[in-house]
């Protein structure tokens, strides 16, 4: 990757076989009809055949599970929406690393655990494509990591800006990644991914 002109240029044509997997918050809660419809009914098919192709190659999976301190939140630590998702449990001694702000960097020890392990690229699917999969590639980005996020295997809910509009739950995602896509990280789809991988 290198920059031009203050724009990231991403020219990805294999990714790094040290690559870590970072799973965001794919816990139930995440399905609460008070989040509003969500787009991409499959990303968790996708974010399963990634998980799948990792581990059977050995390669380094972690999970990020969001611990909800707000009062309603379906992902508060005493709620069943708190658990991650059965589709992508973590198994044997793969990490689930705890946090409680939406990058998965703050107040977690996801740092030191990747330059321990001199991880330096990372591909990133999860929950939600706008809000804590953005702000972690945004983070690993700024850290020094070189980024992908794998549109397919993200999502969003539709959302109501500061002025009453609505926009719809696709339309929010296309847009995170939109912000994204040269600049913080590379967006590519599972099967791209698998290919590269």
């Amino acid at each position: 990757m290198a920059r031009k002109n203050s724009v990231r240029t991403v020219i990805l044509t294999t990714i790094d076989e040290g690559a870590a997997l970072i799973i965001i918050d794919v816990q139930v809660g995440m399905d609460d009809p008070s989040l509003r419809e969500r787009n991409n009914p499959l990303a968790e098919q996708n974010m399963a055949r990634l998980l799948a192709h990792w581990r059977e190659r050995g390669r380094p999976v972690i999970h990020i599970q969001h611990m909800s301190t707000e009062p309603h939140s379906p992902l508060r630590p005493e709620l069943p929406g708190n658990a991650i998702k059965a589709i992508v449990a973590p198994l044997g001694s793969e990490p689930v690393i705890q946090k409680q702000v939406n990058s998965a960097f703050i107040g977690t020890d996801l740092d030191a655990r990747l330059r321990d392990a001199q991880i330096k690229a990372l591909v990133i699917v999860g929950l939600t494509t706008n809000h804590c999969v953005s702000t972690t590639a945004r983070m690993a980005d700024n850290l020094g990591y070189d980024a992908v996020v794998v549109a397919d295997a993200t999502a969003a809910h539709a959302l109501h800006s500061y002025d009453g509009t609505r926009y719809a739950a696709e339309t929010v995602h296309q847009l995170a990644l939109a912000n994204l896509h040269q600049e913080f990280a590379a967006i590519l789809t599972t099967d791209q991914v698998m290919e590269r991988a």
